[in-house]
């Protein structure tokens, strides 16, 4: 198995409902994302893939994530925008998008430099 690796960021505001603390107000993160690709073979130039491509997916499934309030956006109507659950919806929605061949085999996404979680099957 080979795996690709890309990490990229973006901003955005939540705020974790029922949570009995100072994250139930209304405040934002710089998130890092790392995403992990994985492939059984490579392809004819010795690639999981090009990492320009895969640069340029990753950063269309996470662009609706920038610059936004979380709680406001469909996924987080019902689900809490906690790092766990937007790693999770991050990686659901690459896995539709990816080139056949092409799997997730990782998101990890941290809130802070010290603090993230990552969602995998």
């Amino acid at each position: 198995m080979f795996e690709l690796v890309v990490e990229t960021d973006f901003s955005a505001a939540h705020n974790l409902r029922e949570y009995k603390g100072q994250c139930e107000r209304l405040h934002g993160h710089n998130w890092k994302v790392q995403v992990v690709l994985k492939a059984e073979k490579l392809d004819k130039l010795g690639m999981v893939m090009d990492f320009r491509d895969a640069k340029r997916i990753i950063g269309e499934v996470i662009n609706r994530f920038d610059h936004v309030y979380l709680n406001d956006l469909p996924d987080f109507k019902v689900l809490n925008p906690t790092t766990e659950n937007l790693s999770k919806i991050l990686y659901d929605g690459l896995k539709n998008v990816l080139p056949i061949g092409v799997g997730v085999a990782k998101v990890t996404t941290w809130e802070s430099d010290r603090c993230g979680a990552a969602y995998f099957e």
